[in-house]
């Protein structure tokens, strides 16, 4: 598995902790971003696919 997938799985397995009832906070998914390195926007992506609806948005981008 190459580097990037393996990364992307580990961000995936973060999320899912993170989240309940199909839901996780901005907080929560932006500290997720920031612990795991990887742009605010891979995160917004991957709850996409994954269904995941991110309340109470601090930013206005969800």
């Amino acid at each position: 598995m190459s580097k990037e997938m393996e990364n992307r799985e580990q961000v995936i397995a973060r999320l899912e902790e993170a989240a309940r009832d199909g839901l996780i906070s901005c907080a929560a998914a932006r500290k997720v971003a920031e612990d795991m390195q990887v742009p605010y926007r891979m995160i917004g992506t991957l709850c996409d696919e994954l269904n995941l609806k991110i309340k109470a948005c601090e930013l206005g981008c969800f």
